[in-house]
C-alpha cells in the first residue's frame, strides 16, 4: 500500500466508555485528540487509574505537534500527567477545561513548565499538518467543544461529547449551524460520541431538570443536601438560583467542588447571589429550612463527604430525619452498588432520597438517537466511524449512521489498536495493529501491575495468605526457629488452631527430606504441600509464602 496520507490511531474509547485518546498522524505531524482516563473496575485491587498505552505516541513523539481537548472531564483530560511526563508540547482547550487541567498538574508537580493555550469558540488552530476549528456543544460540563479538522484528504468532525438541548438555558447550546457550515464543502469522515445511542428520542432539557428541582426545593422542610458531579457548573448555578429564590444559603463539602465553583466564578461562568455563599463553620447560625448543601459523593466514593455522612463519620454534618438529599447525577456503571449502600444508609439515618431512576433530577450529556440523527444530518458525512461507548454502542450507531444516509461500505467499526489509513484519493483502508493495552497506574507505579499481579491480588482478597517462617543451620539442616505458621485472611487462627498445627506437621516431613541447603527447593516443597493440604482440609487455597531463613550458628 503507498505511504497512507492520513492515519487514525485510537488509543481509547472505542470500545469502552472512558479513556478517550486518538492521534491523527500525517507523514510529518501528529495531533492528539484528548488524553482521558478509566477509572478501575472491581477485580482491579489496589489499582489507582488506568490509562492509555502511550507507546505510540511515544515511538513518533518527534512529529507530535499539540494535544486538543474537547472537554474537562477526566475520560478526555485525566491522563494528561503521564503523557506530559515525556513529551513538550502545547495544550488546547477551552479556558475553563486548562483550568482543571492545570490543577491537575500542580498534583503532580507538572503546572510550571507545561504549555498550556485556550481558544475560544469558533477560532482556528494551526497544529502540524491540521487546522482545528472549535465549535461550541452542550454538555455535562462548561465550555466543551466540538472540532472541525480541516487535513489533507479533506474534512473531519469530531463531534466530541455532545447533546443538542432543544431548549437551551443560560447559553448552553450545541452550535448545530456551525457544524453544517463547517460541512458545505463536505465532510469526508465523521467520529461521534456513542454513549446514549441505544435511548430514543432527545434527553431531558436542564430547563426541564430546573423546573423538577424548583418544585422539589419549595416542597422540602428541612435541609436540602444536593450531590453531583464536581464539573456540573451548569447544575450548580441552577442550586445557587433555586436556593436564591426560596431563602436559603448554601454551603459546600467536598474540596473539588470548591475548588471548581472558585474557578468557574473567577472566569465568569458561575453568578452567585451576594450573601448566599456561607462556609460550614457557619450553619449553626441557619435554620434547617434555611440551608441548601452541594457535597461531593456521587458515586459513592468511601471518602467522599456524601459517604462520611451516610457513616456517621463526617466531622462537622451529620444526618437529620428531615434531610433531602438529591443525587442529581447518573448512576456510572461499576458504582452503583456503592451508591445503593450509601442510598440505604441514609435511609436508614432517617433521610429522604431522590435519585435519578425515580426523579427527573438529572439529565445525560450525552445525545440520544434523535440528537445523533440531527448531527449526522447536519453534517453528512461520506465515511463514519462511531467512537466514545462499548462495542455494542458502536455498531447500533454505525446502523443509525448508515439509516441516515451513509453508505454501508462507508460506517466503520473501529476499535483501539486498529488503525486506519486514508489516501488522498479518496480509498480507506484498515491498517496493522498497534499496542493500545489498558495501562494499570498503581501509585507511582505505571504499568508494573500485569495479569499476575491482579492474580495474585485476587487471590489474597479471595483466599487470604499463609506465611511459614523457618530458621534453618546452613551446615546441618537443624531448625533453629519454627516453623510458626500465621494467617492472614485465610482462618482465624484461634478456631483453626489443630489445622495450622497438622500444618506445622506437614512442613516437619518436608524438611526432613530436604538436603541442608536446598533452600529454594525447600519452599517449593512446602508451598507445594501446605497448598495441597489446605485444599483438601478446608477446600481453599490461599498464597502461601514460605520464608526459610538460613544462618551459619559455627561463625
Amino acid at each position: 500500500m503507498a505511504s497512507p496520507v492520513l492515519s487514525l490511531y485510537p488509543l481509547g474509547g472505542l470500545g469502552e466508555i472512558g479513556m478517550n485518546c486518538m492521534a491523527y498522524t500525517t507523514d510529518r505531524s501528529m495531533a492528539l485528540v484528548d488524553c482521558g482516563l478509566m477509572f478501575p473496575e472491581d477485580y482491579h485491587f489496589g489499582v489507582d487509574v488506568v490509562i492509555p498505552c502511550f507507546d505510540y505516541v511515544l515511538q513518533n513523539k518527534a512529529k507530535l505537534h499539540g494535544i486538543v481537548l474537547t472537554h474537562g472531564h477526566e475520560d478526555h483530560i485525566g491522563a494528561l500527567p503521564w503523557l506530559l511526563q515525556n513529551v513538550d508540547v502545547p495544550v488546547y482547550g477551552s479556558q475553563f477545561t486548562l483550568g482543571l487541567v492545570e490543577n491537575k498538574l500542580k498534583e503532580h508537580g507538572l503546572d510550571r513548565w507545561a504549555d498550556l493555550r485556550p481558544v475560544r469558540p469558533y477560532d482556528r488552530v494551526l497544529i502540524g499538518d491540521f487546522k482545528f476549528n472549535f465549535f461550541p456543544v452542550c454538555h455535562s460540563i462548561i465550555e466543551g467543544y466540538g472540532l472541525g479538522i480541516e487535513t489533507p484528504v479533506g474534512r473531519i468532525v469530531h463531534t466530541g461529547d455532545f447533546k443538542i438541548d432543544r431548549n437551551p438555558l443560560g447559553g448552553h447550546a450545541t452550535d448545530l449551524a456551525a457544524f453544517r457550515k463547517f460541512a458545505e464543502p463536505g465532510v469526508h469522515l465523521m467520529l461521534s460520541d456513542s454513549t446514549n445511542v441505544e435511548q430514543e428520542g432527545f434527553a431531558l432539557t436542564e430547563r426541564e431538570i430546573k423546573v423538577s428541582l424548583r418544585d422539589i426545593f419549595s416542597k422540602a422542610k428541612g435541609r436540602i443536601l444536593v450531590s453531583l458531579f464536581s464539573s456540573h457548573i451548569q447544575r450548580m448555578q441552577e442550586v445557587f438560583d433555586l436556593a436564591d429564590a426560596q431563602g436559603r444559603k448554601v454551603a459546600v463539602s467536598g474540596r473539588s467542588l470548591y475548588r471548581n465553583i472558585e474557578l468557574a466564578r473567577d472566569l465568569g461562568h458561575l453568578k452567585i447571589p451576594k450573601g448566599i455563599f456561607i462556609d460550614l463553620d457557619q450553619l449553626h447560625h441557619y435554620g434547617d429550612s434555611e440551608l441548601v448543601l452541594l457535597v461531593t459523593g456521587s458515586q459513592g466514593e468511601p471518602l467522599a463527604a456524601l459517604s462520611r455522612m451516610a457513616s456517621g463519620e463526617h466531622r462537622q454534618l451529620q444526618v437529620r430525619p428531615d434531610d433531602l438529599f438529591i443525587l442529581s447525577s447518573r448512576f456510572i456503571p461499576g458504582n452503583v452498588k456503592a451508591i445503593t449502600k450509601v442510598i440505604n444508609n441514609l435511609y436508614r439515618l432517617g433521610a429522604e432520597v431522590l435519585y435519578e431512576k425515580m426523579h427527573g433530577i438529572h439529565a445525560s450529556g450525552h445525545a440520544h438517537a434523535g440528537e445523533l440523527t440531527l448531527m449526522l444530518e447536519a453534517v453528512r458525512p461520506k465515511y463514519f466511524i462511531p467512537v466514545h461507548g462499548e462495542y455494542r454502542h458502536l455498531v447500533k450507531h454505525q446502523r443509525l449512521a448508515m439509516d441516515c444516509g451513509v453508505n454501508e461500505r462507508c460506517a466503520l467499526v473501529v476499535e483501539n489498536g486498529q488503525s486506519i489509513h486514508f489516501e488522498a484519493d479518496g480509498s480507506v483502508e484498515f491498517g496493522p495493529l498497534f499496542p493500545a493495552d489498558k495501562i494499570l497506574v498503581d501509585g507511582k507505579g505505571v504499568g508494573d501491575v500485569g495479569h499476575s499481579v491482579l492474580k495474585e491480588r485476587q487471590l489474597l482478597a479471595g483466599e487470604g495468605m499463609v506465611v511459614v517462617l523457618l530458621v534453618v543451620d546452613n551446615a546441618t539442616g537443624e531448625i533453629s526457629i519454627g516453623p510458626d505458621i500465621i494467617s492472614k485472611g485465610f482462618v482465624f487462627e484461634q478456631k483453626y488452631s489443630h489445622v495450622l498445627d497438622d500444618a506445622k506437621c506437614i512442613v516437619l516431613d518436608v524438611h526432613e527430606n530436604i538436603a541442608p541447603g536446598e533452600t529454594t527447593k525447600l519452599k517449593e516443597r512446602i508451598r507445594s504441600a501446605l497448598r495441597r493440604f489446605f485444599r483438601k482440609v478446608l477446600g481453599r487455597d490461599p498464597v502461601v509464602v514460605p520464608l526459610v531463613i538460613p544462618i551459619d550458628l559455627d561463625e
